[in-house]
């Protein structure tokens, strides 16, 4: 649905308008704690991924097969190295 140029400006000058006038209520406002406790929560999951990825390649380099890696990780073998595996196993 093609707009024209002046109904994309007449939308922003409504999206410029509605921001200005905008006045916050205590109910809009948000506990910076909860935020603080998700942003560490996932950045605790993203070094225990990379954790995990590293132990994956170290047992590939052992010839640990995916089949055990994969029981360990809570998969099958093959989703594991579908989702760790490299070229090189291939």
């Amino acid at each position: 649905m093609p707009r024209t140029v002046q109904e994309i400006l007449d939308h922003a000058d409504e999206l410029a308008r509605r921001f200005e006038d905008y006045e916050p209520s205590a109910g809009d406002e948000r506990d910076l704690a909860v935020f603080t406790e998700l942003r560490a929560a996932i950045l605790s999951r993203s070094d225990a991924e990379r954790s995990v990825k590293e132990a994956v390649e170290r047992a590939r380099e052992q010839r640990y097969p995916w089949t055990l890696i994969g029981s360990l990780i809570g998969t099958s073998g093959e989703a594991a190295r579908q989702r760790y595996g490299h070229r090189q196993d291939a």
